[in-house]
C-alpha cells in the first residue's frame, strides 16, 4: 500500500528553509524602514533651505544660526522622526528623535549647500549627507552626518 504525504523529516526540512530565509529578509527590511522614516522626515528641512538660499542670493554668505534668518530655535522645529532643525554656517542639521528607529535616534544629517562662488546667479544645490560635491562648486559648512550610509536615501551616500 503506497501513503501520500509528506514525513516529519520533510516538514521540518522545508521549515528549516523558511525561517533561514527570513532571518536573511530581516535586516534589510529594518533598513527599508529606517531608509523611508529619513526621507518621510527631511522635507522638513525645507522650511530651512529657502532662508538659507536667499541669503546666499542677496549678500553671498550663509547664515550663523537659526535666529539670523527668522527661524524659531532648533528644537522648535520638530515633526514625527525630527527632534530639532539647526542652521549652522549655512549647514542644515537635521537631529532624528522623537518616533524615529532606536538606531538613528539622537543622530545628525547634514544638508550642506553648495554654490558656484564666482557665479553667484547660479542656484544653491543641496549636498545631503556623504554625498560628493557637484563638479566646480564649493560646498559650505561642516559635515555632521553621524548616520551609517546603509540607513541614508542613495542621493545621500557618497
Amino acid at each position: 500500500m503506497r501513503r501520500f504525504g509528506f514525513t516529519a523529516i520533510e516538514l521540518m526540512v522545508v521549515m528549516a528553509v523558511v525561517a533561514i530565509l527570513a532571518l536573511m529578509a530581516v535586516p534589510s527590511y529594518q533598513e527599508k524602514l529606517i531608509r523611508d522614516q529619513i526621507i518621510e522626515a527631511l522635507p522638513l528641512a525645507d522650511i530651512a533651505k529657502a532662508p538659507v538660499a536667499a541669503t546666499w542670493a542677496a549678500a553671498q554668505s550663509f547664515p550663523h544660526d537659526n535666529a539670523s534668518v527668522g527661524l524659531p530655535v532648533a528644537d522648535k522645529i520638530v515633526n514625527n522622526y525630527i527632534s530639532a532643525v539647526a542652521i549652522e554656517d549655512g549647514a542644515i542639521h537635521i537631529t532624528f528623535g522623537n518616533r524615529a528607529n532606536g538606531l538613528i535616534k539622537g543622530k545628525i544629517l547634514t544638508l550642506r549647500p553648495a554654490v558656484v562662488e564666482d557665479a553667484p546667479i547660479v542656484p544653491v544645490t543641496w549636498v545631503c549627507g556623504y554625498a560628493p560635491v557637484p563638479e566646480k562648486m564649493t560646498v559650505k559648512g561642516e559635515n555632521k552626518t553621524n548616520i551609517r550610509a546603509i540607513y541614508l536615501p542613495l542621493n545621500c551616500r557618497s
